[in-house]
């Protein structure tokens, strides 16, 4: 008896090891599924409840997935959805047989009584289909991190842009009721009119410009575009000075085509006028070296957060673009220049794809962050072909390698100053020597125009026309650092401050 009770019992383990584990089945919803599929063929206005919701792919079985495709295909030609007409459509596309006959589409129109939880369990079939994609997309990013072949950067890349792609397909916005957003549309209305200079955004410092645009507004994708040596760079770096220095505004600066100290020079030239040359050689003057210790100390601790990483993709700068506006509260990006970031991960048919897909991410960065965003972009060279002083204004057709730029942007600025071209006097006869046109070719908001200021091509900087004429000295102008200093006696300034502007010789940057 004994013996026969441990063979019983050997038995049973032996029964508990032998079964195998069935594994997991993907996630799916197919009664669900079927559901949804006869409440569509049963209603002819549910199809439009579940449209942006579900794809062919978000069904688990094939067949359904042929039975949606052709359900789709009849209601963007607007024909009637029901039992008879989805059969004639998969008999058209030669796959009623694959997607189970007549007889199985018949009955799924049988398994329910109405279309009334339709949009629930679209959203149910839809997640379902999310989770199975994001298994998917897990387990080739587990295998590839095995092989140790894959390089772990370049398999980072990929998986973040394969994973910005499935949440971009698959989250929407949920609409909203007005009432909030006129709240805050009045709200915003109201602030702008208890300022003294009526900016609505943020300024620039840049008189003329702001008067155009009552500042760069939040969720704004702002292109500023040139050609080669016209002071792109070099405008965005004025800018930067002006919001972080004057209005003290947290900016952050992305630059791929400089690195950090480059960039950091540049505003060593800018604040303390001191030539780059003398800046890369070490060899300035007296005169240069006591500019150098009075003004360099503006630039520390100014909120100004500089990221030189080159080839940036987008999924990195949407990564670390959040951590600054989250841990530094930036309230304005600035990114040097669009053409060189890269949406690595992702497959594009052209360069121009690649660039649009840019464009479109740099606008939806700006909108979920709520900050402007200032990009700077080159052009074609369509501008060097055309004559005179009109033809050398740069226009919108001019945006290299995409109309998605011009489409995407809501503000689009050119910079051009005639003295490159060699014109010097416009056609009244005023000289157009170091003067520089901010040209505001699109606003989606407001109004075109052109704004003027002066461009020092000595210390590659930007100035409004009125404080130029008040001298080249930095600490002259109006600002919070006039408070903290001013110079020691009249002859030092002397020796840098200048009544007017002659003709440049080298009319490219600096360095």
């Amino acid at each position: 008896m004994e013996r026969q009770k441990r063979k019983s019992a050997v038995k049973v383990v032996e029964k508990a090891v032998a079964a195998p584990d069935v594994g997991k089945l993907p996630p799916q919803a197919r009664e669900l599924e079927e559901a949804v599929l006869g409440a569509l063929m049963l209603e002819k206005d549910a199809y439009s409840v579940v449209s942006e919701i579900l794809k062919p792919e978000s069904f688990y079985d094939p067949s359904h997935q042929l039975i949606y495709d052709s359900i789709q295909g009849l209601a963007m030609q607007q024909k009637p959805v029901d039992v008879l007409t989805v059969v004639e459509e998969l008999k058209r596309r030669g796959e009623l047989e694959t997607a189970g006959g007549a007889v199985y589409i018949a009955e799924l129109s049988e398994k329910v009584a109405s279309a009334a939880h339709i949009e629930y369990h679209a959203r149910i079939i839809a997640q379902k289909s999310m989770a199975r994609e994001l298994i998917a997309f897990s387990s080739d990013v587990s295998q590839q991190a095995f092989d140790e072949t894959v390089d772990v950067d370049d398999l980072m890349q990929e998986t973040e842009g394969r994973l910005f792609e499935i949440s971009q397909r698959n989250v929407k916005k949920d609409v909203i009721q007005i009432n909030p957003v006129i709240r805050e549309a009045m709200n915003n209305i109201q602030l702008a009119a208890n300022r003294k200079d009526g900016m609505s955004g943020l300024p620039t410092g840049f008189k003329e410009l702001d008067k155009l645009t009552s500042g760069w507004q939040k969720s704004d994708l702002v292109i500023i575009a040139a050609r080669p040596a016209m002071g792109k760079t070099a405008f965005v770096l004025s800018m930067a000075k002006n919001m972080a220095l004057d209005f003290e505004q947290p900016v952050g600066v992305f630059s791929l085509e400089m690195s950090n100290v480059q960039l950091v020079n540049r505003l060593i030239v800018n604040v303390c006028q001191i030539k780059g040359e003398s800046i890369k050689s070490g060899r300035l003057s007296d005169d240069e070296w006591e500019r150098l210790d009075k003004n360099h100390k503006f630039l520390y601790n100014a909120p100004i957060y500089i990221d030189d990483t080159p080839s940036l993709s987008v999924f990195e700068l949407r990564t670390k673009a959040r951590r600054l506006v989250r841990e530094h509260d930036v309230k304005i990006l600035i990114i040097d220049y669009l053409q060189l970031m890269n949406a690595s991960g992702m497959s594009f048919g052209s360069r121009e794809q690649e660039v649009s897909m840019i464009s479109r991410s740099l606008k939806g960065l700006a909108k979920e962050l709520n900050i402007p965003i200032v990009a700077l972009s080159q052009l074609n060279r369509g501008v060097e072909s055309r004559q005179g002083h009109e033809g050398k204004r740069p226009q919108l057709a001019d945006l290299r390698e995409s109309g998605a730029i011009e489409q995407d942007a809501d503000i689009v600025c050119f910079i051009h100053r005639p003295e490159y071209y060699r014109i010097t006097e416009d056609e009244r006869g005023n000289s157009l020597v170091g003067i520089a046109e901010i040209i505001v070719a699109k606003h989606r908001n407001g109004p075109t125009g052109i704004a003027s200021m002066r461009f020092d091509s000595e210390y590659a900087r930007f100035q409004n026309l009125d404080d130029y004429a008040v001298g080249r000295n930095y600490v002259e102008r109006p600002s919070r650092m006039n408070a903290q200093t001013k110079p020691a006696d009249s002859s030092a300034d002397s020796s840098f401050s200048s009544p007017g502007l002659a003709p440049q010789k080298n009319d490219s940057l600096p360095f």
